[in-house]
């Protein structure tokens, strides 16, 4: 027999048959994406391109609304840590899941009702409960009958206060003031105010995390130490 005939006649049989159906190159999901593409192409102008910086637009408005806020300094009175024009960011997330503003927190709130219109930056000096007096003395601020030392981030040449004050704050308020204490509208200066010069704590926006502008002056705002040996207010309802 004719061994290599054979080879021959078994190859030809195991050739698949010209009407053998094919595969199609593009899958169903392939040819969805295809079609998506094209759809975005008509109905976006400038496609994908256009689509990506809505999407990109939409997500910083979401972070800028729920997470975080830029705020630009417009004065000199948190100097010298915060200068005019500087750029802060504000994180509205913390204090949203039972936390409140700590002593020694930079503060950014809305101050429409309490100072005057637009939103302010201050320092947390005192939460309800507190008993704020100025001064002893040595000129230092005293929060319940301990005296703070607030010399690392107080403007040089600036005594804590020129005004003296004896204040106990309110539940669900702060007590706030300026770094730059000779140019700062704060708490003192509307203790005769309705509501005492105290920030209702709905009133708080967020606090001052980043300084992100200009990039020279971009640190953290860490919460001083100032702060750490007060005692917990006496009086009930005290917020921290």
């Amino acid at each position: 027999m004719d061994t290599e005939a054979q080879h021959t006649e078994r190859d030809r049989s195991s050739r698949p048959s010209g009407t053998e159906h094919r595969s199609d190159p593009q899958g169903p999901e392939e040819r969805s994406r295809s079609a998506f593409s094209a759809w975005i192409a008509d109905w976006v102008p400038g496609g994908r391109i256009t689509l990506t910086l809505l999407v990109l637009l939409t997500f910083l408005l979401l972070i800028s609304t729920f997470v975080l806020r830029p705020f630009q300094i417009p004065s000199g009175s948190m100097q010298q840590g915060l200068r005019i024009g500087d750029r802060v960011l504000v994180n509205r997330l913390a204090y949203s899941f039972g936390e409140w503003p700590l002593r020694g927190d930079v503060v950014v709130f809305d101050g429409t009702e309490l100072f005057g219109d637009g939103d302010y930056i201050k320092r947390v000096v005192g939460v309800g409960g507190d008993h704020v007096v100025c001064c002893d003395t040595q000129g230092r601020i005293r929060v319940n009958d301990r005296s703070v030392d607030e010399s690392s981030f107080l403007y040089p040449g600036d005594s804590p206060s020129t005004v003296p004050f004896d204040v106990v704050v309110p539940a669900g308020s702060l007590f706030v003031l300026g770094d730059h204490r000779a140019d700062s509208s704060d708490s003192r200066d509307h203790l005769g105010s309705p509501g005492g010069g105290m920030v209702p704590l709905d009133a708080v926006i967020g606090r001052a995390d980043w300084i992100v502008w200009p990039f020279g002056h971009a640190t953290h705002l860490d919460r001083p130490d100032a702060y750490t040996r007060v005692p917990a207010p006496v009086a009930e309802g005290a917020d921290g």
